[in-house]
């Protein structure tokens, strides 16, 4: 899903949590829902939630496993904690509301058992406002995804796919699409809604020719 949040630049502040998650994706105006169990990072939502009310979606560049402190990719977004709830033992559900991406200036050394980040939001600011129609080929679009589907032999429900906006459809797609973490980073650093549908459509195919035995891997 996604929403309409009424944010000005002023309102980003420069530091905040980063919650780093392999394949996760967050776009401006999307709502990802997340359940918060770990201890040091339910300390995050609870000091954010006292705060700015921000956490920083971010993607590690090798799986979590690998290491403690795995290294960031470069690019994350930002967003807002929305509708949280906390659980009689401690645990939180909320839903993180995107606001704008970021280019990560520095990691601040570990001081609340999270990890934190310089944030800076320049060159990402047009996305506080809803982008103009990008002439993405729509029809184009969901063809690839009704193959992808075929292939993977999944359904959807086409009737609310029909009903909603582009912006909506694109990055919800992006979103939820089980997508490997490096397609995932592809999809969010896209600098335009059109080349985010197009790497979109590439990626639905590949993955549909994948499922059906006559693709190549998507990333090499």
């Amino acid at each position: 899903m996604t929403t309409s949040p009424v944010v000005a630049a002023d309102t980003l502040s420069p530091t905040i949590p980063v919650f780093p998650l392999s394949g996760a994706l967050l776009l401006p105006r999307g709502e990802l829902p997340l359940h918060i169990f770990e201890q040091r990072y339910r300390d995050m939502v609870r000091d954010s939630a006292s705060a700015h009310g921000l956490i920083g979606m971010i993607q590690p560049t090798e799986p979590e496993w690998t290491s403690e402190r795995p290294d960031l990719y470069r690019i994350g977004c930002v967003g807002r904690v929305s509708g949280l709830r906390e659980t009689d033992d401690g645990r939180y559900y909320l839903t993180l509301i995107g606001l704008c991406r970021y280019s990560v200036v520095e990691e601040l050394p570990m001081a609340h058992g999270y990890r934190e980040v310089v944030a800076n939001y320049e060159h990402f600011l047009s996305d506080l406002d809803p982008p103009p129609p990008s002439g993405a080929n729509r029809e184009e679009l969901l063809a690839a995804l009704r193959n992808y589907l075929d292939a993977r032999e999944l359904e959807t429900d086409w009737t609310q796919i029909g009903g909603v906006d582009e912006e909506t459809l694109i990055n919800a797609l992006a979103m939820m699409c089980p997508f490997d973490p490096r397609e995932k980073q592809a999809l969010l650093e896209a600098p335009s809604l059109a080349e985010r549908s197009e790497a979109l459509i590439a990626l639905f195919k590949m993955g549909g020719m994948i499922a059906s035995g006559d693709g190549p891997s998507l990333l090499q």
